[in-house]
């Protein structure tokens, strides 16, 4: 069972290291592995657009990068009414994770719209 509550407090904690220098858009992502660890990350941005990197790949990355593979649930959160969903790139990277990970979208007024990554991303690329 997640816990979507803490998550959300480490999301919410996470935003507020983003790096948004140009856009203004700062985003915070908790990950939670199958057996409870939690990641955050946040948005970096570069003022060479394309070397920026997401919240949701940021947290992914940093569980991976300690050795955990099975991330169970993400929280992404944001101030967009609707809460922001992943770009198409981290839902490739989440697919990579859990095919069928929950992913909770939230926004600062509270609003929570909850997804399965396949609903998201129902056709991704796989090498085969």
């Amino acid at each position: 069972m997640i816990d979507w509550d803490s998550l959300i407090k480490a999301a919410r904690r996470a935003r507020e290291l983003a790096y948004s220098e140009y856009s203004g858009f700062s985003v915070g992502a908790a990950a939670v592995t199958s057996d409870g660890r939690i990641f955050t990350g946040c948005n970096i941005e570069n003022s060479s657009f394309g070397l920026a990197i997401c919240a949701e790949r940021t947290a992914v990355f940093k569980a991976v990068s300690e050795g955990y593979r099975e991330i169970a649930g993400l929280v992404i959160l944001t101030d967009n009414t609707p809460p922001s969903r992943p770009c198409g790139a981290c839902r490739q990277v989440l697919f990579e994770f859990n095919p069928s990970m929950e992913i909770l979208c939230v926004n600062l007024d509270g609003r929570r719209d909850m997804f399965r990554l396949g609903d998201l991303y129902p056709e991704p690329f796989t090498i085969d």
